[in-house]
């Protein structure tokens, strides 16, 4: 099936007790065993059921399904947050003194997660110059053990040569991890292109409406474990923690979701809850469509604010001269995303009156909502990184961040328009 079909049908047909053609939400914590025997051989991973809602529930498999079939992987684990996935996804691969290497220009709370709380667990990161794979491959030695990338940089919106990342991530014999939270599977599925591991934040555009965290792992089966054994003993060792398990023999090409889920949500939980699963079922439903109307709105707004005399500079991948246009044909089929950033004219001031003229747009840190959102990253998201570590990662200190909704587009423009000549007429002032 193709994409816009996998996310209506994707994991599910009906209900076999009830024929119910909705996805049920299976609200409950725990499920009970026919026997001992059979409780004993559930935890052995002997039979498949459900045993605790902690590590499966009937609600989320249905979502993990779909997600895993929209993105071509084996199989998928969903999390409380895209921050849980990010961090359990980490996790799975390194252990202490081994390192990762990203590019810079990432979402600030994965920033603040590589920069400060890894490195207290003794697993480093070291951040690129660039995205670029001559600068990522500078940086790996004898203990990397993964490549990280978002597929569109938040907020900076660069678009990755997924490929080129992960050619390099092979040759040193370690997987590709890939962010497609902003492209989303609709506009390209990095597993295509050389990936992995892709992780989601679903609170964004594949929930689409602002109500329902969650986060999801994708393994796309890819990887060969067992053929680098000594540098991912985790996944080719008996694992002493689960009665000797070795994920590389029970799962196969599934064995990086299979201890994601067996170790990390298993001892962690942090579990996405049912009810959770079911709304971004929901809006997964709708996701093909509304990208189609993300994008278009958000070119419309990028030629707006470029030929507008009251806007400095914009930040957009569609533009012809953009140095991502050529990647945006390449993965995203010529559609860039609906997430740019711009500056207004008359600097940090002008952007503040902007931003606090907004009426239509939303003024929050969110993205990915049917609604159209703003957000100044310097004093929210990134706030938390120095200036020098902001601009690596695409934020000026007047830049403001647009998550183009899908309202109608002379209402979008409108809004922007009012907000302009509110940030000129107190130029003035400055």
């Amino acid at each position: 099936m193709k994409r816009e079909t996998v996310a209506i049908h994707g994991g599910f047909d009906c209900d076999p007790a009830t024929k119910a053609v909705a996805v049920p939400i299976y609200q409950t914590a725990a499920y009970s065993f026919d026997s001992a025997a059979h409780g004993a051989a559930l935890f052995n991973l002997e039979v498949e059921g459900f045993r605790y809602t902690r590590i499966a529930n009937p609600t989320t498999s249905i979502l993990e399904q779909r997600v895993a079939e929209l993105e071509g992987g084996v199989g998928a684990l969903s999390v409380a947050s895209g921050q849980t996935a990010l961090y359990y996804a980490a996790l799975n691969v390194t252990q202490m003194g081994r390192n990762i290497v990203s590019v810079p220009q990432l979402y600030g709370t994965t920033y603040t997660l590589f920069a400060h709380l890894l490195p207290s667990l003794g697993v480093t990161v070291r951040f690129a110059k660039s995205d670029r794979a001559a600068d990522i491959e500078a940086l790996i030695d004898e203990n990397t053990r993964a490549v990280f990338c978002e597929t569109v940089g938040n907020p900076a919106g660069n678009v990755c040569d997924l490929e080129a990342l992960a050619d390099v991530a092979h040759r040193h014999a370690m997987p590709l991890i890939v962010d497609n939270t902003v492209a989303t599977p609709i506009l390209v599925r990095p597993v295509e292109h050389g990936a992995d591991v892709v992780i989601h934040s679903l609170t964004k555009f594949m929930g689409g409406h602002g109500t329902t965290l969650g986060g999801i792992v994708v393994d796309c089966g890819s990887f060969p474990w067992a053929q680098h054994a000594a540098r991912y003993p985790m996944f080719t060792q008996p694992d002493e923690s689960y009665h000797g398990l070795v994920y590389t023999e029970h799962y196969g090409r599934a064995a990086f979701i299979g201890r994601c889920r067996s170790v990390h949500q298993r001892t962690m939980g942090a579990v996405l809850a049912p009810m959770n699963a079911f709304l971004l079922l929901q809006g997964i439903e709708t996701v093909a469509l509304r990208i189609e109307r993300h994008v278009e709105n958000a070119r419309k707004v990028a030629q707006f604010l470029r030929s507008d005399a009251r806007v400095e500079s914009v930040n957009y991948a569609g533009f012809a001269d953009s140095p991502y246009y050529g990647l945006v044909k390449k993965y995203l089929g010529g559609r860039a995303c609906s997430l740019l950033t711009f500056d207004v004219r008359g600097g940090l001031p002008a952007g503040v009156r902007f931003y606090d003229a907004l009426k239509l747009f939303k003024r929050l840190v969110n993205l990915g909502d049917a609604k159209s959102l703003a957000c100044h990253p310097a004093s929210t998201t990134h706030r938390q990184m120095s200036a020098a570590e902001q601009l690596a990662a695409g934020v000026g200190p007047g830049s403001i961040r647009l998550s183009v909704g899908i309202e109608h587009i002379d209402d979008i423009l409108a809004d922007l328009d009012q907000s302009l000549a509110a940030a000129a007429a107190g130029s003035g002032a400055d």
